[in-house]
């Protein structure tokens, strides 16, 4: 299926919300789960989920949502994640990875990793323009959704964030709050050139975000998700 054939299947509203439901979550939804979340019934829900599927915008396997196992664990239920391949439509023609490619090829052969983070740094303070560094994390994602990086905030190292009981929102397992993002939007061209494209995306980051503000990006990596979390800064920790 060609890649605007593909984009097509999600003119259909509600299967463009369960998709972006779906791909909002990073992790494995059942049909109850996203029928409820787009305010369908669940065959519809589920007729539109396996059309996603076969077009190649979501995966979809079996699991036991239960979490239990053995006799009276129940049936396995289908379940669907987004999937990783990277779909994109121009009209006319135009093939800007390419162009990118060899210009990160001859960037990382020529040693100017350098001079391309202090171009991404310039660039990013330019994008934030005459306004202040973020604020907080909360501006933070705000701004990281804009550019497409799909934020989440994590209560540290792997630890989503929950409640701990009194109101307060605490991590579990890690220490303090982080932003990660499920989206890296050189992610084609940083697959290739990890060094390099990583540090221009930090310093593109940097620029954007401040330096000297509430907030600092630094490098995380994880796989699946962008290289570059966003953390309170250390003068601003309590």
């Amino acid at each position: 299926m060609e890649d605007i054939d593909v984009i097509a299947v999600l003119q259909d509203p509600v299967r463009r919300r369960l998709y972006e439901y779906v791909a909002a979550q990073g992790r494995e939804v059942g049909r109850n789960e996203a029928a409820e979340a787009a305010g369908v019934a669940r065959t519809l829900a589920a007729h539109h989920l396996d059309r996603l599927a076969e077009a190649g915008l979501l995966e979809s396997g079996s699991r036991r949502l239960t979490g239990r196992s053995g006799p009276g664990a129940g049936r396995p239920a289908k379940v669907y994640t987004r999937a990783r391949v990277e779909r994109s439509v121009s009209l006319p023609a135009r093939d800007y990875r390419t162009a990118a490619e060899l210009l990160a090829e001859a960037a990382e052969e020529a040693g100017l990793d350098a001079g391309l983070c202090a171009a991404a740094r310039r660039r990013g303070e330019s994008l934030r323009g005459a306004t202040e560094p973020c604020g907080g994390l909360e501006e933070a994602m705000e701004v990281l959704a804009s550019r497409g990086y799909e934020p989440h905030l994590e209560g540290g190292e792997g630890g989503e964030v929950g409640d701990g009981g009194d109101g307060r929102e605490e991590g579990r397992g890690g220490r303090g709050r982080v932003v990660r993002m499920r989206n890296c939007p050189f992610h084609a061209v940083a697959e290739r050139f990890p060094p390099l494209v990583c540090g221009m995306n930090l310093a593109l980051l940097e620029g954007l975000l401040g330096v000297d503000g509430p907030v600092r990006a630094r490098m995380d990596a994880r796989p699946g998700e962008c290289c570059v979390v966003v953390e309170a800064s250390k003068n601003n920790e309590h």
